[in-house]
């Protein structure tokens, strides 16, 4: 058994784990795993919002296609589709770079076009949400080693089995920044608008989880379980944290279908978070009634179901700085993902 955080990013603990060096998990986890050359990856957020899908939407998407296929693109892209708080309808593509200079040559052209005016894209809300953390302000968590998600298409290799896991606190345990950093939030978002367009100047240590479920290779039993034991808690959670997030420390939570190549829902989801601290999505994760009750459900399957269990899980966390931040809205309504942090004029 291995530590989540690899060996060149370990370092001399000023900061305890919460478990003992002798702990050892009920079932196995793997993390991935970058190479030591990769200090830095890249998560974009690129969403499109409309009340009902305007023609301007394809346009919209096939043009960010075209810009994620072109030189400097992302590494790995996926998408997803979701209907927000207000009713609202968005598409998101989101892609992943593990090349910095890559991103900053690409991303200027393509923000130039997502978040101005455009004749071609009309009638839509869009928006960028920018996370370019070091490697040492992340960590990943995966049920099983086949099928990497998400940052983890980029990496180089998965784990063995890793010992931070299965207890309250291996989140945390697994960023190695934690190790020396309480990763302790400071400041207040604030934002600057020009015209349709709104950026929010971000806080210290915000933090992102994409947490997901695929369940694409269960068979009829497991997916019953699935569909009629776990998603329903799972939503009731989600649907909790997208509407009245904020009393926890949830800046906004979409619930969002993975789409393919045509953009037909597959049998995958994942809940996307903007948290306003790793303190404040631990404390829900451990104590919230709707996040006890998702844990609970998904516990009893995967104890009753045990190895054989064709749901995979998977999660990332990032710890990002101020500067490792951005966010542009243009022509959005005011709930739209981190403007529901600020207070607007």
């Amino acid at each position: 058994m291995e530590s989540a955080i690899p060996d060149h990013l370990r370092t001399e603990r000023t900061r305890t784990r919460r478990i003992p060096d002798d702990y050892a998990p009920p079932f196995p986890s793997y993390v991935a795993r970058f190479k030591p050359a990769v200090n830095r990856v890249i998560m974009a957020y690129f969403g499109v919002q409309f009340e009902t899908e305007p023609p301007s939407a394809r346009k919209a998407l096939d043009w960010l296609t075209l810009r994620f296929e072109a030189t400097d693109g992302p590494t790995h892209w996926d998408q997803a589709r979701f209907v927000d708080e207000a009713g609202y309808t968005n598409i998101v593509s989101v892609g992943y770079w593990d090349d910095h200079a890559k991103f900053t040559r690409w991303f200027p052209d393509t923000r130039a076009t997502w978040t101005r005016e455009n004749a071609a894209m009309a009638r839509l809300g869009r928006y960028a949400e920018v996370l370019s953390p070091g490697v040492e302000g992340c960590e990943t968590l995966f049920s099983s080693l086949d099928c990497p998600e998400g940052v983890a298409v980029l990496a180089d290799a998965m784990s063995t089995d890793i010992q931070e896991h299965a207890y309250w606190g291996g989140m945390r345990d697994r960023i190695p920044k934690s190790q020396t950093d309480a990763l302790t939030p400071a400041g207040a978002p604030t934002y600057l608008r020009d015209g349709p367009t709104i950026r929010v100047i971000p806080a210290e240590n915000i933090c992102l989880i994409r947490s997901g479920q695929d369940w694409s290779d269960t068979d009829s039993d497991e997916r019953a379980m699935y569909v009629n034991d776990v998603e329903p808690v799972l939503r009731e959670g989600m649907m909790f944290l997208r509407d009245s997030g904020n009393d926890v420390g949830c800046y906004v939570n979409r619930y969002m279908v993975v789409l393919d190549g045509g953009g037909k829902a597959q049998d995958k989801s994942y809940g996307m978070s903007w948290w306003k601290s790793l303190a404040a999505l631990e404390r829900w994760a451990e104590s919230h009634p709707t996040h006890v009750a998702i844990f609970g459900a998904a516990m009893r399957y995967l104890m009753k179901l045990g190895p054989a269990a064709k749901l995979r899980l998977y999660h990332e966390v990032t710890v990002a700085r101020a500067d490792e931040q951005f966010f542009e809205y243009f022509q959005c309504h005011d709930r739209t993902g981190m403007l529901k942090s600020v207070k607007l004029d």
